[in-house]
């Protein structure tokens, strides 16, 4: 596994829900990906409830946080639902299935795939993970520096990008509160991202 392939399987734990699970791989961790170290350290440091607490303030109640990379571009309307199809196609085109509980494109399952077949959706949208980066920097959170390392550890130059993540910045996602009952956010109570080889066709 490569350094970036890494980081990427390291940052999908990261942004998880942080439960026992989480805590007790935090030294495997730190051991792994160095570069999440400013994070890892405030993980290990900070009372699991209190981490928790914070995770759900960060991630559950702020859009403009959100971990869901579709999000930043389509916003809450009919052209999500092609979007989430798309990724879970790119999934089996790579030969995995997608059986979590969460959204085919929420950043730790895709984090999750980048370390397995590379960084392909990743800098698809990676405009959105620079809106994202940019919104947990201004929020203040520990979680910004985990984005910080992601970004970075992307393939070329990030201006282009960066400019059109400040454009959409600026205007915001679009809204349209319909069409999008067969996609509704679930639970992320136990939340382990999850992608399994593919075993045979399936629609």
């Amino acid at each position: 596994m490569t350094r970036h392939a890494v980081l990427y399987q390291a940052a999908a734990r990261a942004l998880a829900y942080p439960d026992d699970a989480f805590h007790a791989g935090l030294p495997l961790l730190r051991e792994a990906a160095p570069e999440l170290g400013e994070f890892l350290a405030y993980a290990a440091a900070e009372p699991p409830r209190e981490l928790a607490a914070h995770y759900v303030r960060v991630f559950d109640f702020k859009n403009r946080h959100s971990l869901y990379l579709s999000w930043w571009r389509d916003g809450d309307t009919r052209r999500r639902g092609m979007s989430l199809v798309r990724f879970k196609e790119v999934y089996r085109e790579h030969g995995m299935e997608f059986t979590g509980e969460e959204l085919p494109d929420f950043l730790p399952v895709v984090l999750e795939f980048s370390a397995q077949a590379g960084p392909r959706l990743l800098q698809e949208y990676r405009s959105g993970l620079e809106l994202l980066r940019m919104a947990l920097t201004d929020f203040g959170t520990p979680y910004a520096s985990v984005l910080d390392a992601v970004c970075s550890a992307l393939p070329g130059p990030s201006p282009k990008d960066r400019a059109e993540a400040l454009a959409l910045a600026r205007s915001g996602p679009p809204r349209e509160d319909v069409g999008l009952e067969p996609f509704s956010a679930v639970p992320r109570d136990a939340l382990s991202p999850t992608l399994a080889p593919t075993t045979g066709d399936r629609s």
